[in-house]
């Protein structure tokens, strides 16, 4: 469980107190105090506008857990740096927010807890609860949590009142909630007749070796560096360092050993008036202690070498590592208890089985006595049955010693009409060969033709774009003869570069009339190609289905008449025709274009006459 887990647990408890109508959201203004007070106790810098930045896109109303975790995770846990803020201000900021809402105890009464010893057991229950929200705690965490606290006051847990409280069914199903475990300490079931100092010294010390990862803590002599004399020091070990102060209120610090792979701890004689020694060793310095008796000796030196030992693992925290271990085992316990419950049914069933497959066998056994009497009687019949059946199989083997002979003639005529065959097959081979030859030849003329056809199609469109060409031409010839008396020279020379360029275009139109003629030859010369090829493949095809048809033993062979008038070639739309069609069609056009333009230059050649008539009328 890492940090952030560790900060989501306690942020959830905040987030929920705010949820006053217990809908699932909190309005924008509480979130903004929350995000404030976590900035302030977790040292990093708060913006003001980040939230309203980051719900911009919301509307007005409340912020559920799944909208605000974005920003949280954003803005705050994602700056978080360990160690540069305390723990357990944290905590208090959420509990205090949870308390006032949800923690509602009877002041008045002598088992109800203090509001720090709470506190501590909130703490408490958030290290050991499931990593789901909401959070709660299994049966086997409380009783470990239980059975801890017990042991630091010296007494034995009561766990026939924890059973029947564990054989709740709402606790069966969905484990402890902190509320109800609160209020089972405040019931005063497990601290009945114990004082309330000594239950808060119990639960202090499960906070700070549970919570605060202090594996062990005590008075230890020590011997100084500079001036060699034994001081008793105030002990706290963690997994990470072994710290010593001048007394049990740890307010002045005289020291901090710092644990790695590098230390280690041994084990003194007895000298210099002090018993029970032992040092801890470091690169650079040898700390020697001394323990009030042997048991406190071994107790300090395995808790020295279990730190080292999580150093080494790379564990920061040995009752995270225990709590693991033992969710794991009872995940173990519990495939093992499945795997049980498994087997018990497999063994029911086998044992069901067992039974009807016991008086299958007696009504089989009874079966088979039946079935004995039935067997000597087919017996007798059998044997009858057989004495007839040898008689007729001797008969009938026999008539197959003859049937073997003709058999065997008439395989050799097969094999003979088989050799045929074979031949036969080889000839339609090659023939299917050359026809595939025919229809590539075919495919190709089919392609030289599209490609003439596409070519046609162009020079068509030129003589087109040509023809309007002219036709724009002789209509600005028209407009130039209609101009006025004064400009007659001017237009004279311009009628005569219009000519030039009328002569021009007549020529290039019958340039493209002569690659229009060329064309048509070579479409027609495809056409001629495919109707080749058509009549090729119709050959190979009679050929073919005059092959096809198996020649009997005394059999004729075929006319080429009679196989060719049999065969029936299907009707193609001829291409070449569609074609000629077109030309016929084009063709006609540019008669019909020639005409127009032969009227055209008779009118203007009238045009011309009249000019020259009215420049000779005039003076």
């Amino acid at each position: 469980m890492d940090l952030r887990s560790e900060l989501l647990k306690s942020i959830w408890y905040g987030f929920t107190a705010l949820d006053l109508e217990k809908s699932g959201k909190v309005s924008k203004s509480q979130l903004k105090v929350l995000s404030h007070n976590l900035c302030t106790v977790l040292s990093i810098p708060h913006d003001p506008v980040a939230l309203e930045e980051h719900f911009r896109d919301d509307d007005d109303g409340p912020v559920s857990s799944q909208g605000y975790m974005p920003y949280l995770n954003k803005y705050i846990l994602d700056k978080v740096v360990d160690g540069s803020f305390i723990k357990e201000n944290v905590d208090e900021l959420c509990w205090t927010l949870t308390a006032k809402k949800n923690y509602q105890t009877d002041k008045t009464s002598s088992t109800v807890l203090p509001e720090k010893d709470a506190f501590r057991l909130w703490c408490l229950f958030n290290f050991l609860s499931e990593d789901k929200y909401p959070l709660v705690m299994v049966p086997d965490e409380v009783e470990y949590l239980l059975k801890k606290t017990c042991m630091a006051m010296s007494i034995e847990l009561n766990c026939v009142e924890l059973e029947d409280f564990f054989s709740q069914d709402s606790v069966q199903q969905s484990g402890i909630t902190v509320w109800v475990f609160l209020e089972m300490m405040n019931s005063g079931k497990i601290t009945k007749g114990i004082d309330k100092g000594v239950v808060s010294m119990a639960i202090e010390e499960v906070y700070r070796e549970i919570v605060g990862d202090v594996l062990k803590e005590g008075y230890l002599w020590k011997k100084g560096q500079l001036r060699r004399n034994w001081k008793e020091r105030w002990f706290t070990l963690r997994p990470s360092n072994l710290s010593y102060y001048t007394g049990e209120d740890r307010r002045e610090c005289q020291g901090n050993i710092v644990l790695d792979g590098n230390c280690c701890v041994e084990v003194l004689p007895d000298r210099d008036g002090k018993r029970c020694m032992f040092c801890l060793k470091t690169l650079s310095k040898t700390y020697e202690m001394s323990a009030s008796d042997t048991k406190q000796r071994q107790e300090w030196t395995t808790a020295i070498q279990t730190a080292i030992r999580l150093y080494v693992e790379g564990k920061t925290s040995l009752h995270k590592d225990l709590k693991f271990k033992r969710r794991e085992q009872r995940e173990h316990r519990e495939k093992r208890q499945q795997a049980k419950e498994e087997e018990l049914q497999r063994l029911r069933a086998l044992q069901e089985e067992r039974e009807r497959k016991l008086a299958e066998l007696d009504l089989l056994k009874e079966a088979q006595k039946q079935a004995h009497a039935l067997l000597e009687q087919d017996e007798l019949r059998r044997r009858k049955q057989h004495e007839q059946l040898q008689q007729a199989l001797e008969v009938q083997l026999r008539e197959a010693e003859e049937a073997r002979v003709s058999m065997q003639a008439e395989m050799v005529l097969k094999e003979e009409e088989a050799e045929k065959q074979r031949k036969r097959i080889k000839e339609l081979e090659e023939m299917q060969k050359r026809l595939e030859e025919a229809l590539q030849l075919e495919i190709k003329a089919r392609m030289d033709e599209e490609a003439f056809r596409y070519a046609q199609a162009g020079l068509l469109a030129e003589e087109e774009e040509k023809m309007k060409a002219l036709m724009s031409l002789q209509e600005e010839q028209e407009e130039y003869i209609l101009k006025t008396q004064r400009e007659k020279q001017e237009l004279k020379q311009e009628m005569e570069t219009k000519s030039r360029d009328l002569d021009e275009a007549q020529r290039q139109l019958e340039e493209v009339r002569a690659n229009r003629h060329r064309v048509d030859q070579d479409v027609v010369a495809a056409q001629r190609k495919l109707r080749q090829a058509s009549t090729n493949v119709k050959h190979w095809n009679v050929q073919m289905n005059r092959l096809m048809r198996p020649i009997g033993p005394g059999e004729k062979r075929p006319s080429l008449g009679s196989s060719f008038s049999a065969f029936q070639i299907p009707t193609q739309r001829d291409p070449g025709l569609r074609l000629r069609r077109r030309s016929g069609s084009e063709d006609q056009d540019e008669e019909s274009k020639e005409n127009v333009d032969n009227r055209a230059e008779c009118d203007s050649e009238k045009r011309h006459s009249h000019a020259s008539n009215g420049e000779m009328d005039i003076p």
